[in-house]
């Protein structure tokens, strides 16, 4: 089958390496415009591109693909590339920009997106984030035939993995990635022999999965200890769950639920014990007891490693 593949992440390029490894011939990729990255902010192809430039794909790198919007003439170049490519179907996963309905219309048989949920829950940009975050025991991944809202298609073919209670966002954002992939590579085949079904998506348990803040990522130390264990699962690897150290900024890559309670007296975000296994923190009614964290400019380590070259004293405050 001709396809077009339109992504940018890492999520994106295993799918797009699915695709690849199964024969369908991409005829056309789309990808974000290259993006400064590193301490010399130099602009960095993305891994979709990287991936397609590696196996001699076209690429088109549109700011927009609105043909009434602020980049005109990149709307009306990509339309010209992606009529000209004549494609069966456009595969969609975290590119990035909306695709206007022009777009949508273009395909033979449509677009199809991989969405990183069990629609219509967690609908949006950060669908693996919320689901940790959440407490979700489950999510899984969700090719839907593209229409003009906001992750509100039918849908095609859905999958369901399982939220381990150590899973990070990193960890299960790979789960996913190979999975989305499969799935694509099902839903194609299906579309080649008419054998698609479309469902419609419920009307009931619709959420939204909200882009990730920075700000989020300040740890509240007044928050529930599940809550914020959560947190730093779901913010990492990105933007990373941080907390205050005489005023330097800690990162928190690894925490988990402490035993017992903090005195009633006790400060949230006070330091109540310490020992190799972690740094015992007072939160709400419970304990958070961290495993690894991070200093500016400083290699991720494990608590006991940490406080040998760190020391920390009980009543000390974080946040």
């Amino acid at each position: 089958m001709k396809v077009i593949f339109a992504g940018t992440p890492e999520f994106a390029a295993v799918a797009l390496g699915a695709l690849h490894a199964a024969g369908h011939e991409v005829v056309l990729v789309l990808s974000q415009p290259d993006r400064p990255a590193g301490r010399g902010m130099k602009l960095h192809a993305s891994p979709v591109k990287q991936f397609a430039l590696d196996h001699g794909m076209a690429v088109a790198q549109p700011r927009s693909l609105r043909l009434d919007g602020k980049y005109p003439e990149d709307a009306q170049a990509a339309r010209q590339a992606i009529e000209a490519a004549q494609a069966d179907a456009m595969v969609v996963a975290a590119y990035g920009l909306i695709l206007p309905q022009w777009v949508l219309d273009v395909p033979r048989l449509g677009c199809f997106n991989i969405h990183a949920s069990l629609l219509p829950r967690w609908r949006g940009a950060a669908p693996i984030h919320r689901a940790i975050e959440a407490g979700d025991v489950q999510t899984g991944v969700t090719i839907m035939q593209m229409d003009a809202g906001l992750d509100t298609g039918d849908m095609l073919l859905t999958q369901a993995l399982p939220i381990l209670p150590t899973d990070t966002t990193g960890v299960l954002h790979d789960r996913l990635a190979d999975l989305g992939g499969q799935l694509m590579v099902q839903a194609l085949e299906l579309a080649i022999q008419g054998k698609l079904q479309p469902v419609p998506q419920p009307l009931e348990g619709i959420s939204y999965a909200h882009k990730i803040d920075k700000a989020e990522a300040t740890i509240d130390w007044a928050l529930p200890a599940l809550t914020i264990t959560r947190r730093v699962r779901a913010f990492n690897p990105f933007p990373g769950a941080s907390t205050l150290l005489h005023g330097e900024v800690l990162k928190v890559w690894a925490a988990e639920l402490g035993e017992g309670v903090p005195p009633p007296t006790q400060i949230y975000g006070q330091i109540v014990a310490l020992a190799p296994v972690g740094i015992a923190v007072a939160a709400m009614n419970s304990i958070v007891l961290i495993a690894e964290l991070q200093r500016p400019g400083g290699k991720r380590l494990a608590a006991a490693e940490f406080l040998r070259g760190n020391p920390l004293q009980v009543g000390q405050g974080l946040g």
